[in-house]
């Protein structure tokens, strides 16, 4: 279904392009460790990351044939606005609606699982649990960045990562393909290939993401991915 999806979605990019679209298309036809469904999540989320709209609106109807609900792909879209910032992420809401709407897809705003009262200590939880104890309450002892540590748990974690609509292990990956695509935040990507293995996502999962995505982010990105997720995994080896 992905490949012949991808030729339909891909075919008006086509018709002034056809050597390079096909041969293109070839490569993004290379066997993958991930069913359909997984990678067109992982795709979808590098484009947030990479800011790649046009490519986006054709990798929704792909997803769709690939099994990908409209919820995940509306999650998605709104994980995203934690990463990259509703200035580059409110775009992709106005697209995905148009979308929707052509298709007459309707998606009840019934997700949201914290109030403004516990959205701090719920997000923190789930910080503690992919992170570490080390992540309890870190806005106490955060110094000049305190606030941001308590939005980080409040906003970051309790207003997106405890909403319905997909589990824990995909939200982490679409995280580390939003910073993997984006890139310059080496840092973080550490951080959050620490948070894929600790909520199951092993090596050989996270390697095969990087390998889904390369054809939309390009090899620079996709091998500092790799150095990454070779680096922690390593450092965890040592432990």
């Amino acid at each position: 279904m992905f490949e012949e999806s991808m030729k339909t979605n891909h075919a008006a990019l086509a018709r002034k392009n056809e050597q390079m679209i096909d041969r293109w298309l070839y490569f993004t036809s290379e066997k993958s460790a991930l069913d359909e469904k997984t990678r067109c999540m992982a795709v979808l989320a590098a484009l947030l990351g990479c800011q790649g709209m046009d490519e986006f609106e054709r990798m929704v109807p792909v997803a769709l044939d690939c099994g990908v609900s409209p919820v995940e792909i509306q999650e998605i879209v709104y994980q995203a606005t934690a990463y990259l910032g509703m200035g580059r992420v409110a775009p992709f809401y106005t697209l995905l609606d148009r979308i929707f709407d052509a298709r007459s897809i309707q998606i009840e705003d019934d997700r949201q699982t914290t109030m403004l009262e516990t959205r701090l200590r719920q997000g923190n939880d789930i910080q503690i649990a992919y992170f570490g104890p080390q992540m309890k309450n870190t806005w106490e002892k955060g110094g000049d960045r305190a606030r941001v540590n308590e939005w980080l748990a409040s906003n970051c974690f309790g207003d997106y990562y405890t909403r319905k609509g997909l589990t824990d292990s995909i939200r982490e990956m679409i995280t580390f393909c939003f910073i993997m695509a984006q890139g310059g935040c080496e840092n973080q990507l550490r951080g959050h290939t620490n948070g894929n293995l600790n909520v199951g996502n092993s090596k050989s999962f996270l390697i095969a993401v990087i390998e889904a995505c390369v054809p939309w982010i390009g090899y620079p990105r996709s091998l500092n991915a790799f150095a990454i997720v070779e680096e922690v995994c390593k450092g965890e080896e040592k432990k």
